[in-house]
């Protein structure tokens, strides 16, 4: 006796293989001998997140319809992609079945009882991880790592600017331009290699848009602009 869900609507079968080499037809039989009316297919690799069979069957549900796949390392990458993957299905009014994990059956309350467990090891899975990597950055902090985007310009260029600045009269706009970066970059480095105060880079003709008042760049614009027309 067919379930009401797959008698309300079409049953939608899912293939696929990872290569060109691999071949579709037993899949497509075993679909087909389950009772598929329509089959999407398709040669691409699961961890693609691209797979455009997958998403115009997806697109293609309705409610009461019932997606079935010879395996469900055919539908999913993972056991996240498994869960999301599923819940578009069901927001869709439409269940999902695998031939060879009949307790994968979401046509049935045992089938998604096991899902919503899934879910919720799932779940636990990624609050450990979350904490484990927050744990690792703290550990890694007290050793002196330092996290953030790799400087731009190295420890040389750095010394090399402040000789440019301090010895040679330069502003911090021509260091940064001789160094072919934005004088905000090299006021930032400076900054960190050594405590540089607004009012010095203002008067090195340097100011940082985002950490100043708009008050405190309009005065650094204008010292610039006088140390440019001396």
């Amino acid at each position: 006796m067919k379930n009401k869900s797959a008698a309300a609507g079409l049953l939608l079968g899912y293939a696929r293989v990872s290569t060109d080499e691999q071949d579709l037809t037993n899949q497509r039989a075993e679909l087909d001998a389950a009772g598929c009316t329509k089959l999407f297919s398709e040669k691409i690799t699961g961890t693609r997140r691209d797979r455009p069979e997958l998403a115009r069957m997806l697109d293609h549900l309705r409610p009461g319809d019932v997606v079935t796949v010879t395996r469900l390392d055919r539908l999913a990458r993972s056991t996240r992609d498994l869960l999301d993957i599923a819940e578009r299905i069901q927001e869709a009014g439409a269940g999902l079945r695998s031939l060879a994990e009949p307790w994968a059956d979401t046509t049935t309350p045992g089938g998604r009882m096991v899902l919503t467990v899934f879910a919720g090891i799932a779940e636990f899975e990624r609050s450990l991880i979350i904490d484990r990597t927050r744990s690792g950055r703290e550990a890694a902090k007290a050793r002196g790592v330092k996290f953030g985007p790799r400087p731009t310009l190295t420890p040389a260029q750095i010394a090399h600017a402040r000789e440019l600045i301090d010895k040679e009269g330069r502003t911090v706009k021509e260091a940064a331009g001789l160094l072919g970066v934005h004088r905000s970059t090299l006021y930032r480095a400076l900054e960190r290699s050594e405590e540089v105060t607004p009012s010095e880079a203002r008067r090195r003709g340097a100011f940082r848009e985002d950490a100043l008042t708009d008050a405190a760049a309009v005065a650094a614009a204008q010292g610039e602009h006088q140390e440019e027309r001396a």
